[in-house]
């Protein structure tokens, strides 16, 4: 279980020859190099993958925009996916009139909007794009080929210009370069395949690449945390009542795979990325309900398999666990909530890293924990060390390994640890 793998890991196009396959635990996310005029890298492109060998099967654009947005936020985090550069992310006109996109807590500034070729313009698109660029989001036009009225008719509302390379005719580049340039849009080459391509770019006045001339896609794996179709709807349910702090942290405590993604949502919040949580009501508290709300949303339109109602062992036994922590954390000091909740939240997180497929420390490395929970993980330190100790040692049932337990906590006797794992089960 504690195998050390990387999460998530980057899989080369020579994958397939070995023969990955897709299977239901991973998602996949492609992402593709943008350079500038100097060969360095500028952004990534962020693309669907069904799997690992890399071919694009794209049936539903808004669907998969909402895929690529789920695996890059909750499964992937933003951070294993982009580093420190700018994403662009296919947007087709339902996305972009819709909230989803904007409500969810994405840095504007780290994105472009893609604008697909399946586009048309009108007067609410124009409202609507300007609308997102007043929120700090960039907009690109994808796949121009040529001077058109389409063109200048996103002109004004867009402010990246991607030319398909190998669409748009030779003696036609400096042209359509020179139109993007004079109405202050940056320039853009796709599918620049070949370093004559890439020549022919530079010499027309390109100020950005894409191709495979520089690199091919490369898939981003990871393992899949999917809360069931009915543990969201408990949420959303709540949610849609306007809940109090409480008991939206009773319903989250129900989904401990929910509470990591709440997490790595948290660390994709530029304003709140150097804060650490120590519990539900605080991550809550710092994402706020809409975006709790948002995201229970498109999980379960991200989700690919949503008529497999199953039960996961793995997440029971988390929940289990945190449970039986917050008990007995509430048994060891009657008058401190706050401890129950980090409780909580610490055997949560003692079994994540299996969910994502990792080593624990790469996990408890990358989230937002406060430093005593860090140390419970990674080194069994102080009560919170001693209640996991506890704990494991209630799922083993090995009765030496609970009167070790108890002797490191003497308020607790073998059989108050059995009655809490039990209560904890139920």
């Amino acid at each position: 279980m504690n195998a050390r793998a990387p999460s998530p890991s980057l899989i080369g196009d020579q994958s397939a020859s070995h023969g990955t396959e897709a299977t239901p635990e991973s998602v996949y996310l492609g992402r593709q190099p943008i350079v500038d005029r100097n060969g360095a890298l500028n952004a990534f492109e962020l693309l669907f993958r069904s799997d690992a060998t890399n071919p694009a099967r794209v049936t539903d654009d808004a669907d998969a925009t909402a895929q690529v947005l789920a695996r890059l936020v909750g499964d992937m985090g933003l951070s294993a996916a982009l580093g420190d550069h700018t994403g662009y992310l296919n947007v087709d006109r339902t996305v972009l009139m819709s909230d989803v996109v904007r409500q969810l807590p994405l840095p504007p500034e780290r994105f472009v909007l893609e604008i697909l070729e399946t586009v048309t313009f009108d007067e609410a698109l124009f409202r609507r794009c300007n609308e997102l660029r007043r929120a700090g989001f960039r907009l690109a036009l994808d796949d121009v080929s040529q001077v058109s009225r389409r063109l200048f008719a996103f002109l004004s509302c867009v402010d990246i210009v991607k030319i398909d390379f190998m669409e748009c005719p030779r003696e036609c580049l400096a042209e359509l370069v020179s139109t993007v340039k004079r109405h202050g849009k940056l320039s853009l080459a796709e599918k620049v395949e070949t370093r004559q391509d890439h020549e022919a770019a530079m010499r027309a006045g390109f100020e950005l690449f894409q191709g495979y001339h520089f690199a091919k896609p490369q898939v981003l794996t990871s393992r899949r945390i999917t809360p069931s179709r009915d543990a969201l709807l408990r949420p959303m349910v709540v949610l849609n009542g306007e809940p109090g702090i409480v008991e939206l942290e009773a319903e989250l405590k129900r989904i401990p795979s929910l509470v990591v993604q709440l997490l790595r949502l948290l660390q994709s919040t530029a304003s709140v990325r150097a804060r650490t949580v120590s519990s539900m009501r605080e991550a809550i508290m710092l994402v706020g309900t809409r975006q709790i709300a948002r995201w229970a949303q498109l999980l379960l339109f991200a989700d690919g398999d949503l008529d497999a109602l199953r039960t996961d062992p793995l997440a029971q036994l988390c929940g289990a666990r945190a449970r039986f922590m917050e008990l007995a954390a509430s048994q060891l000091r009657p008058d401190d909530v706050r401890f129950a909740d980090t409780a909580f939240m610490t055997g949560v997180f003692s079994l994540v890293h299996v969910l994502f497929g990792s080593a624990i420390e790469d996990i408890v490395t990358t989230l937002p924990v406060r430093a005593d929970m860090r140390r419970a993980l990674l080194e069994r330190h102080g009560d919170l060390g001693l209640l996991l100790d506890a704990a494991e040692a209630a799922e083993s049932g090995d009765f030496a390994a609970i009167r070790a337990a108890c002797d490191a906590l003497p308020t607790f006797t073998p059989n108050d640890l059995i009655m809490l794992g039990l209560a904890a089960a139920r």
